[in-house]
């Protein structure tokens, strides 16, 4: 390699193992005797209970020869405090692996009592700075095995696990490639679980990962690390994650919508799950941007929007529907980066080439999937005002290890243009 080089030149995909399909649930035993595991820790989504789904499992575990203990503490969106208690349940019992059951906020509850259970600590020692001091765990975790019922988060097939704090009013995360789950169960008779309304927030997020991930600084315009295991899991965009991204978003503009509408259509619920994998590979490597970086504090700083179809008894805004409202005037500040990347984005969405192609095709195709699935109208619908804006973007610049991988890098005044055109889009 030259020594003048000063330009990334390599980039590289580390994906979780996947088993797709109806009935790929009922495999689970046969992997836990693969992997030789006696002591597992499953954490469960406490409403799978309902549908018979945790007995599933439960029953799977034991025909592979393990026992379970069952923590079912979730918080809807975890907070640093629901992080501690599992990561608490886990360091005190001798497990051996762990099995996340659930949407992404079970997931990633997984993925942090693993990794305290494994390097101790404390959890605020692997935020991502410049909130948590991002401490690197030294060597790899226990085995973690990821069975999603919701298609969304795509934590299944991530480094990273989000989560809330709310003494400084701010989502963020935790990521480092020994978090990434080593097996994804993706059984789409599972999602038959999910309402509508959460079907559609998840969904959302699968589209919102795809666009960021397909249009995102391209990995070798980033700065050459001083040496490889300094090179961080969101890449900038990639061939290789370009093609998993790219057929997310066709699988969300021609199945979500029909996903939100009936729960037992299990052709677009499982093609929805299969592309919530696929855009968290893509992500995965190439990483997310500006609206997902605009998403964590407009899920932080207020709780005053009460969502439809989810247990829960708070205001919260459910975390799709706080990354999609900012995305479609996030693109439209980006488009002049990369147009021919915002077009064929819009294309995969509509299914079909863009009557005069623009600045507004994405943005436009984005509002109307929102529309068809209904979801909030714009940050006003999510209790803000434009008064607010000034604490949206102080909490968004803190996710500079997202904003660094934006096609164009936004400042602040842009920032301040993208949230009073999100006030409301429609």
């Amino acid at each position: 390699m030259s020594a003048g080089l000063q330009h990334e030149s390599v980039f590289t995909l580390e994906a979780t193992q996947l088993k797709f399909g109806e009935g790929a649930v009922e495999e689970l035993g046969w992997e836990i005797q693969r992997l030789g595991l006696k002591r597992i820790m499953l954490v469960a989504d406490p409403v799978l209970r309902d549908y018979g789904v945790t007995d599933r499992v439960l029953a799977q575990i034991e025909s592979g020869g393990a026992t379970a203990e069952i923590y079912e503490d979730i918080a809807v969106e975890p907070t640093i405090g629901s992080f501690q208690k599992a990561a608490d349940f886990a360091k005190g019992r001798d497990f051996d692996g762990f099995i996340g059951l659930g949407g992404g906020s079970t997931m990633d509850t997984a993925k942090v009592s693993n990794l305290i259970k494994v390097h101790g600590g404390e959890i605020m020692d692997y935020v991502n700075p410049p909130i948590g001091a991002g401490r690197k765990p030294p060597s790899p975790l226990l085995p973690l095995i990821a069975i999603p019922t919701t298609s969304g988060s795509g934590s299944e097939a991530t480094t990273v696990a989000i989560l809330d704090i709310p003494d400084l009013k701010v989502k963020t995360g935790i990521s480092h490639r020994f978090m990434r789950p080593l097996l994804a169960i993706v059984d789409p008779d599972l999602a038959r679980t999910t309402p509508g309304a959460v079907t559609a927030s998840a969904g959302l997020d699968v589209v919102c990962h795809a666009a960021e991930s397909y249009i995102s600084k391209p990995f070798d315009k980033r700065d050459r690390p001083a040496n490889p295991g300094e090179r961080p899991p969101y890449q900038g965009s990639n061939p290789i994650a370009d093609i998993w991204s790219m057929k997310a978003l066709e699988f969300g503009g021609q199945f979500l919508a029909r996903a939100v509408r009936d729960g037992d259509d299990l052709e677009a619920r499982g093609t929805m799950m299969l592309g919530a994998t696929m855009a968290g590979i893509g992500f995965g490597t190439a990483g997310c941007h500006i609206p997902h970086s605009c998403a964590y504090p407009i899920a932080g700083l207020k709780h005053a929007y009460t969502p439809a179809g989810y247990r829960t008894n708070h205001a919260f805004v459910p975390h799709g529907f706080s990354v999609i409202v900012t995305a479609p005037a996030a693109f439209r500040f980006t488009y002049d980066a990369a147009p021919e990347k915002h077009i064929k984005a819009a294309e995969l969405l509509t299914g079909g080439p863009i009557d005069n192609p623009g600045p507004e095709s994405l943005p436009r195709a984005l509002t109307d999937l929102m529309k068809q699935v209904g979801a909030p109208s714009g940050i006003e619908e999510l209790g803000y005002t434009e008064a607010d804006i000034p604490d949206i973007i102080d909490g968004a610049l803190k996710q500079q290890r997202l904003l660094v991988l934006a096609p164009k890098p936004p400042e602040r005044g842009d920032l301040e243009a993208i949230l009073k055109q999100s006030l409301k889009l429609w």
